[in-house]
């Protein structure tokens, strides 16, 4: 009896231990080694794997009760999940990391006769690293063949450290104008995800795909463009973005120029930031107030000048034409800039594309303004950069009634960033709240304490709202950092 109750639990929490390393994984790209050495809690690797895992052996080696580690583990487990705010999506391949992790862990029972935990993950974990690369190489095939076969499509790539969602919506936008256009959904810009769009999303009689790319490490973007050989390329804001991963300034504007790693490239556009000289087909663009000095660098080709962003619009000027969009922020004048070159090039008129410009929305959740309560909600929790943050504060600044802002500060970035944006936070609310921990002790430094307030889990998020602000408030959501982060 009481080995089968044993055999029971020992099933329950090798399906934990695997639940918890998994959601992991799917985090951080099934990347190991993000996992191990890049995980902002580390301490989540004691307390929710090590010890118990540690525990579980000793007790069962030593007697019959394992099963109340595994009921106590259960518990522990159970009250992670419910503070996550990005559970485990039961994709494909995390069933077949399961189906293999069973699969072992019963072999493993019955043919040695004790129970395993660590050697069933890991198997599992590398035996689906081996059946996900032969399933990828069969996906890259047929996305491959699948965009050969639409000899009239035109590819425009869009990388950046920062804006390049926004900036290859609003191209998509513009470009509706005149082409049947198809942008990458979300977020999605890893070589993976663009394969999976094309396969599954990407429409026969698509005329322009724009097409998003990401990068974690050096290789990423060239990867991507040389896959899908855009014929143009925009180059957007480059800074410390995942710096962590990166270590280097320069190696973060090496892999964005890998964008033009391209067979049929006709015309790219790239921002100022990645400190590159004009050449035939790659032009430069940027702003008149951000021009490097430096006498080796040139300045921009395209200059964006008398930029005026307000609570209700952008506007700015750009080869002597003035363009406005209902997008708020400082900053989205680059992001417009860039769309208005791609769309002169393709041969939109301005009118075509002042048109464009005046229909466009707002990404969601970047800088998304939402009225409701009497309180004016900016909800900018997809943008985890400095530059944007701060043109947030900025915009903010104008506004006449009471300020609050909500955020865990910056992620993957150098503690100096956080101190500019505590410094500066304090200088424009009236009440900041920090959710997390990650960030809280340089806020409580460099924040007034009368108008510092710590949210420790989103779960007391609304409540908060509730006794903290009031009718007439400006409220900004900046970053919103998942609690794994």
């Amino acid at each position: 009896m009481m080995i089968a109750v044993n055999f029971i639990f020992y099933g329950l929490f090798l399906l934990a231990m695997g639940y918890y390393v998994i959601t992991n994984l799917q985090w951080y790209s099934y990347k190991l080694n993000r996992v191990l050495f890049h995980h902002t809690k580390t301490w989540w690797h004691f307390v929710y794997f090590l010890i118990p895992f540690t525990l579980y052996m000793l007790v069962s080696y030593t007697s019959s009760y394992g099963f109340v580690v595994s009921i106590a583990y259960l518990g522990l487990l159970f009250q992670w999940y419910r503070g996550l705010d990005k559970p485990l999506v039961w994709t494909g391949r995390v069933k077949r990391f399961y189906a293999v992790m069973i699969l072992f862990g019963v072999f493993i029972t019955f043919a040695l006769g004790h129970f395993t935990v660590i050697i069933p993950i890991f198997l599992a974990y590398f035996i689906s690293l081996f059946i996900e690369k032969m399933l990828f190489n069969g996906f890259k095939v047929k996305a491959e063949q699948k965009i050969e076969s639409m000899k009239d499509l035109t590819i425009v790539g869009i990388t950046a450290s920062y804006g390049k969602t926004s900036i290859k919506n609003y191209i998509e936008h513009i470009l509706k104008a005149k082409y049947k256009t198809y942008a990458t959904p979300r977020s999605v810009n890893t070589l993976g995800g663009v394969m999976k769009d094309i396969n599954e999303d990407l429409p026969e009689d698509t005329e322009v795909y724009v097409v998003e790319m990401g990068a974690r490490g050096e290789g990423d973007i060239g990867e991507i463009s040389t896959f899908v050989n855009p014929h143009y390329v925009v180059v957007g804001k480059i800074g410390p973005a995942h710096i962590e991963y990166f270590k280097t300034m320069e190696n973060i504007r090496n892999t964005k120029m890998e964008i033009l790693k391209t067979a049929r490239l006709k015309t790219a556009w790239v921002h100022e930031s990645a400190m590159v000289k004009p050449e035939a087909n790659v032009h430069t663009f940027g702003e008149l107030d951000h021009l490097d000095i430096r006498s080796n660098v040139a300045a921009p080709e395209y200059i964006i000048k008398d930029v005026d962003a307000t609570l209700e619009s952008t506007s700015f000027t750009l080869m002597d034409v003035r363009y406005t969009a209902s997008i708020l922020g400082a900053f989205n004048a680059m992001n417009l800039a860039a769309a208005v070159l791609v769309a002169k090039e393709l041969g939109l008129s301005d009118e075509e594309i002042q048109k464009g410009l005046s229909t466009l929305e707002p990404v969601a959740h970047r800088l998304q303004r939402i009225d409701a309560g009497g309180k004016v909600i900016l909800d900018d929790s997809y943008n985890g950069n400095i530059d944007g943050m701060m043109a947030s504060f900025d915009l903010v600044s104008s506004y006449e009634g009471r300020k609050v802002v909500i955020t865990p500060g910056l992620v993957e970035v150098d503690d100096a960033l956080n101190v500019q944006v505590a410094q500066r936070a304090n200088e424009v609310f009236d009440l900041v709240v920090v959710t997390g921990d990650l960030n809280y002790a340089i806020f409580k430094e460099y924040v007034d304490a009368e108008k510092l307030v710590k949210l420790a889990t989103k779960a007391g998020m609304e409540e908060m709202l509730v006794e903290q602000t009031r009718v007439g408030d400006l409220i900004l959501f900046a970053n919103d950092a998942p609690s794994f982060v």
